[in-house]
Parts: C-alpha cells; structure tokens; sequence
C-alpha cells in the first residue's frame, strides 16, 4: 500500500552506510518508523528529507507492517534550530514528548501541528523558551488523555480564589476554602489561568499569551513535574537540556 501524508521528522538512526531508519510523526497515520534506504548518501534525494526536523511530503510504502520511505520532499527544514545548542536541546526535547504520547498509526493533524506551531517560534525566537517549554507539555499532555482538572474547585465549584490549589496526584484543583491537605501546591491565579488556557484554547490560539517573573518560574515548574509524575519515566533530553542551559 502506498501513503501520500505529510509528516516531521522526530528521529533518525543510521543502519548502514547508506541506510537510515527514520521516525515519523505524520498528519494520517501518527509515528510510524520508516526505512530510508539510500538516504545516507550526499546524491541520495531522501538526504535532506530524511534528517530530523525536517518537515516533508512523504510518499511511502507499506507492506506486512513495514514501512519505507519512497520520496521526501522537504517543506520546511528547521535548519535554524541547529544554530544555538539550547534551542537544539529543547527542539529536541520536544521530538521526545511527541515520540512517547503521540498516536500510533492513527490520525495525528493536532500534534503536528502543536510541534511544527513549537518549532516555528523557537526557531524565530518570538517566544520565550521558558514559556514555550511548559506550553508544549501540558497542551500535549492533555491531547494525550492528561489533562488536569482546572476549570473549578473539585470540592465546592468555586471557580477562583486568589490563591487555588493543586493535587499533584489527581490532576485537581482546589480553592483557598478547601484545601485541606499540606501537600497540595498553591499556585497564583494567574498560573492557573495560563494553564486553563493551554489546555483548553484553540490551536491557533494556545501561544498567544505571556507570563513574566515568578508566574512564569511558577508555570514552569509545576508543569514539569505533573509532566515527570503522570508520565512515570525521566527523560534524557529534558535532562541535557537542563544542562546546557
């Protein structure tokens, strides 16, 4: 069977001296891992197509639930994320969240688009990575099934209080009122309304806001870690990350 789709490059692996197995994050059949044979080669034309970022048409085939690459032409190469190596770390990073909660072989249009929106801005530097980083994670994390319970106290409804509270271990949040437990997380009113945002805005929406000093360390933060908690694994490219920033 033949498959005419567009897709991101998320990952690559040389298998040979001219062969490459690539994974695909693709709008109609999700990740999928792909050869691309030849693809190592300089006069190949799967050369540019086949290196990770790169955003491409792809035609593939598929045959006894092996996939292979057949052409791969490039849309949008996202060289400039090579340019500075925070900006790769993080670009990376973000390659590894969509590889671990993105579908399989099933319809994917919004993830492609939250990783190619993601890419853009980090490429062209119009949004701080400090800001990019947490929206990525917790948009993704609720397209996967993890969304947090924002939209009210899980005890009494109320919508607001000054200082709401956060249940790390359920995803719920409760107001001043009923927070009853030493362990949950108070987070400002405007974190929250961040979160409430990327959870729930549309896609051409999700980046157009701001949040600056302690808000946005707050955001970043506790974003990460319901990330880390729910997801029960570490990550090697958010830990490089860390390191190079």
């Amino acid at each position: 069977m033949h498959i005419k789709t567009t897709g991101i490059v998320i990952r690559e692996q040389t298998i040979s001296e001219n062969d490459k197995l690539v994974t695909l994050l693709t709008r109609d059949n999700g990740v999928i891992r792909a050869f691309a044979r030849g693809a190592k080669s300089p006069k190949s034309r799967k050369n540019a197509g086949t290196q990770q970022f790169c955003y491409c048409d792809f035609d593939i085939y598929s045959g006894n639930n092996i996939f292979s690459v057949e052409e791969a032409r490039p849309k949008e190469t996202f060289f400039a994320l090579r340019n500075d190596i925070q900006i790769l770390a993080l670009a990376q990073y973000f390659c590894e969240l969509i590889y671990e909660l993105s579908p399989r072989e099933e319809q994917s249009e919004d993830y492609l688009r939250l990783i190619l929106n993601a890419n853009y801005l980090l490429m062209n530097g119009k949004k701080e990575r400090s800001l990019l980083k947490p929206v990525f994670e917790l948009r993704i994390l609720s397209m996967a099934g993890y969304m947090p319970s924002l939209i009210a106290c899980n005890s009494c409804g109320a919508f607001e209080t000054d200082t709401m509270f956060f249940d790390m271990a359920k995803g719920d949040i409760y107001c001043e009122n009923c927070n009853n437990n030493k362990y949950f997380i108070p987070l400002s009113i405007s974190v929250v309304t961040a979160m409430r945002h990327v959870a729930f805005a549309e896609s051409e929406k999700l980046f157009s806001f701001n949040l600056k000093g302690q808000a946005l360390k707050d955001f970043e933060e506790i974003v990460e870690r319901y990330l880390l908690h729910v997801t029960m694994r570490k990550y090697k490219t958010l830990d490089f990350y860390k390191m190079v920033e």
